[in-house]
């Protein structure tokens, strides 16, 4: 199975067109939050079509500068992840979106407790399959992935928490442009391809043997 992710697309989606032949045979992509810049459901349709003409195959989390409303709209849509677990060719795929609280007042942000709470009740539905792909638009405190250009964390303390109690296999989150890298936690991979028009992405091969993933850029 190849899953091909990014997220903090914010509607810049022409490095799509760069993206033909490494989508070519990919069987699923997982979009990671912030498809837009305080849209909703019209917006997010525009980038999720923009995406379908590559591959049909979506999973997708709001981010913070995602309206609220994302949320649902994905969930009927039957894609959404956020806290919601989904099992695609044998891997257990759960996570949670929005972001933790910032001084910005962005329009999805959750205290840390609501936080851990979604990614438990999508963990919940997945529980018992590996390998497990962990889907989190806040990447976990202190990694190489939730810093600012200041060097100071601003990860959520609750995503940390739950992969280091859960150890799912990878995680895969944004947010935090400036973070674009890999760290882990434990037994767990994290990445975040920080924003799309960088030309961040992420390959993960899964099978039952477990996850293999790796950032790369165009």
């Amino acid at each position: 199975m190849k899953i091909v992710s990014f997220g903090d697309v914010h509607m810049a989606t022409r490095n799509l067109d760069r993206m033909h032949e490494i989508m070519r045979d990919c069987d699923l992509v997982v979009l990671s939050g912030d498809l837009t810049n305080f849209g909703g459901a019209t917006e997010m349709s525009q980038v999720l079509s923009d995406v379908g003409r590559l591959c049909p195959n979506i999973l997708a989390l709001p981010g913070n500068l995602d309206r609220p409303e994302t949320i649902e709209y994905l969930r009927e849509r039957h894609i959404g992840l956020h806290g919601t677990g989904r099992i695609v060719n044998g891997v257990g795929i759960f996570g949670c979106g929005g972001s933790n609280r910032s001084p910005f007042n962005t329009p999805t942000e959750f205290d840390e407790d609501e936080i851990y709470a979604t990614l438990l009740a999508g963990y919940e539905q997945v529980r018992d399959v590996r390998p497990l792909l962990m889907i989190c638009h806040p990447p976990p405190f202190e990694t190489r992935c939730d810093r600012l250009l200041s060097g100071k964390a601003v990860g959520s303390t609750a995503a940390r928490r739950f992969i280091e109690e859960y150890q799912p296999d990878v995680c895969i989150s944004g947010h935090i442009h400036e973070s674009a890298g890999e760290d882990a936690i434990g037994s767990t991979r994290i990445f975040n391809a920080g924003p799309f028009k960088d030309g961040g992405y992420i390959i993960v091969a899964g099978g039952e043997h477990g996850l293999a993933a790796r950032l790369e850029f165009l």
